[in-house]
């Protein structure tokens, strides 16, 4: 019986000085483009270089048996990954965020290219560490954070996941308006939309909702629950404003949309996956009984 080869999947999102090249098609043009707006384009070529340095490093720290895969942020969709993957992502947080919905079971580990640059919630693993984290991790002996994800459930049988937050709303800015049920007790609202979130999440917009309204849920990242918050509900003769915030375990939270146009829910802010939400659809929001396993030693 033959024996699998452990596959190393990096996943990497383009710089900001390939951005630039993709828009203005040369490097000349791209220098007069931030010229013209007073910065320089060294600074942002040198942190290009610092990232294929570190990504480079990573790269060969993977050991000589082992099979390797690059993955790009816009390819994720397109990505097959396998059960014997190892997925290294290299960049900010938000890239362990963007991968976590592409997976089953393969342990992730994010490695930081730049501490004085990215916080490190998620990413965190520096890139001196990885070869010893890799064959212990697809031996399944690495420290793993089992994170909780967050589900929205369409009643045409569309599904989306998310490791941070999905976002239940109007696309524009104006006001969201839809009928909000919890726990036996439900209401119309009209607000600028409404979020649910992870005990990661936590640490992203949920945390600058409930700071701005002192609606603080405590949920841990690995905790079996999650967290809804209302923005800004307006009170009217036909609105109400009593479902603010609450946590979710068992029970979902129901939202029946009451919008004509523009309605959405979209998960982890990419508003490209957007699932339209207009009158009389039902989506219902909780914790996924799929997690992220985070390797963090």
């Amino acid at each position: 019986m033959s024996v699998i080869t452990p596959r190393a999947v990096f996943v990497i999102r383009d710089t900001d000085y390939e951005a630039l090249l993709a828009r203005h098609a040369t490097r000349g043009q791209a220098r007069f483009f931030l010229e013209s707006r007073g910065q320089s384009l060294a600074e942002v070529e040198a942190h290009h270089a610092r990232f294929h340095a570190v990504l480079e490093q990573a790269r060969a720290a993977v050991p000589g048996d082992w099979r390797q895969a690059l993955a790009r942020r816009i390819d994720l969709d397109r990505f097959l990954f396998a059960p014997e993957d190892v997925v290294v992502t290299v960049g900010q947080d938000g890239l362990v965020a963007n991968v976590a919905k592409y997976l089953r079971d393969q342990p992730v580990i994010g490695v930081n290219p730049a501490p004085d640059l990215y916080d490190g919630a998620l990413a965190r693993i520096p890139v001196e560490r990885l070869g010893r984290l890799l064959p212990v991790s697809v031996a399944r002996a690495a420290q793993v954070e089992r994170r909780t994800m967050v589900q929205a459930v369409l009643d045409t049988g569309q599904r989306l996941l998310a490791l941070n937050e999905i976002f239940v709303g109007h696309r524009s800015h104006q006001s969201a308006r839809y009928r909000i049920e919890a726990d036996g007790v439900a209401e119309e609202q009209s607000s600028s939309g409404l979020i649910v979130a992870s005990g990661t999440g936590l640490t992203g917009w949920a945390r600058s909702i409930g700071e701005a309204t002192h609606l603080r849920l405590g949920i841990g990242v690995e905790e079996t629950a999650v967290g809804y918050w209302v923005r800004e509900p307006f009170p009217s003769v036909a609105t109400g404003t009593a479902l603010r915030a609450g946590r979710l375990t068992q029970a979902a939270l129901a939202v029946t949309s009451r919008m004509n146009e523009g309605g959405v829910v979209f998960a982890d802010g990419i508003e490209q996956d957007l699932i339209a939400f207009d009158w009389g659809r039902r989506v219902e929001l909780g914790p996924a009984g799929r997690t992220l396993n985070l390797v963090v030693g």
